[in-house]
């Protein structure tokens, strides 16, 4: 029978630092420690400081290895293996994929939550975090490819009157990381595409830029508005809000410095 055991630990947001001190306790228990940076990337994160502080060796998976799972399902057999991975680690399916695998295979599971930005961007923009419908992603368009499944998730979700979490494109592999800037005028690429009236310049977003770092930037206004103004360096995220209640207006005319003349509107 395998006596293995393959532990999960979330880094959390932004940089190498948000990984928690039961995280780090685990990993100085542990025989192995891998990681993956494709399904997210933390952008401030840095490999040799984290190995620095973590006293280990930490193996970085690519996508392909991850996805076999053969490495991390044969040491696991026998091994304390420690799996790194950014935000919360079951966000993401492939990992869900992974712990279900080694549950087959008799290997004892273990999961240490951290950050994710799916709790994280409603916290920082004030928006309460049960009024959230699916979050979508907006990619790069490539050549002919500019999918546009995200502006049906939006409608649906503003049907009932819930906020859109807007995940943006990251291609860690080419350092190319969508910015709010690209991501609203794909929103308007794609009304002009649908022509439904659903996204327009004067449709109010909310970006969050940096979550979980020092210089964070939250910010609610109309698209027109937005696209005016810079936001720094990645991550960004958008969120497309629903209906919002007195407490939630409020909560972005104080925090995200949405126009007076906007909150007095939506009240």
């Amino acid at each position: 029978m395998p006596n293995g055991k393959l532990t999960f630990i979330g880094l959390g947001l932004h940089d190498e630092e948000g990984i928690s001190l039961r995280g780090r306790k685990e990993i100085e228990k542990a025989d192995k420690v891998y990681a993956e940076f494709y399904t997210s990337k933390l952008y401030s994160f840095d490999e040799e400081k984290l190995k620095e502080t973590l006293g280990k060796k930490v193996t970085v998976l690519n996508r392909q290895q991850t996805e076999e799972n053969k490495i991390l399902m044969q040491e696991a057999k026998d091994h304390h293996v420690v799996f790194l991975t950014c935000g919360d680690p079951m966000v993401a399916t492939t990992h869900v994929e992974l712990r279900m695998q080694a549950i087959k295979n008799n290997i004892e599971t273990r999961i240490i939550h951290s950050a994710s930005i799916t709790s994280a961007a409603p916290g920082i923009l004030g928006l309460q975090n049960y009024k959230f419908g699916r979050t979508t992603t907006l990619a790069y368009p490539e050549g002919d490819y500019f999918p546009t499944s995200p502006y049906d998730l939006i409608k649906n979700n503003k049907k009932m009157g819930l906020h859109t979490l807007i995940l943006l494109d990251i291609q860690a592999d080419r350092n190319r990381y969508m910015t709010a800037n690209e991501a609203l005028k794909l929103l308007l690429l794609m009304e002009e595409a649908r022509k439904e009236a659903l996204i327009t310049e004067e449709t109010i977003v909310c970006v969050v830029a940096r979550a979980g770092s020092s210089d964070v930037i939250a910010r609610a206004d109309t698209i027109n508005n937005l696209l005016k103004e810079e936001f720094g360096p990645p991550l960004h995220t958008l969120v497309l809000p629903g209906d919002l209640n007195f407490m939630e207006v409020e909560a972005l005319e104080v925090c995200c410095n949405l126009p007076s003349n906007i909150a007095q509107q939506l009240k």
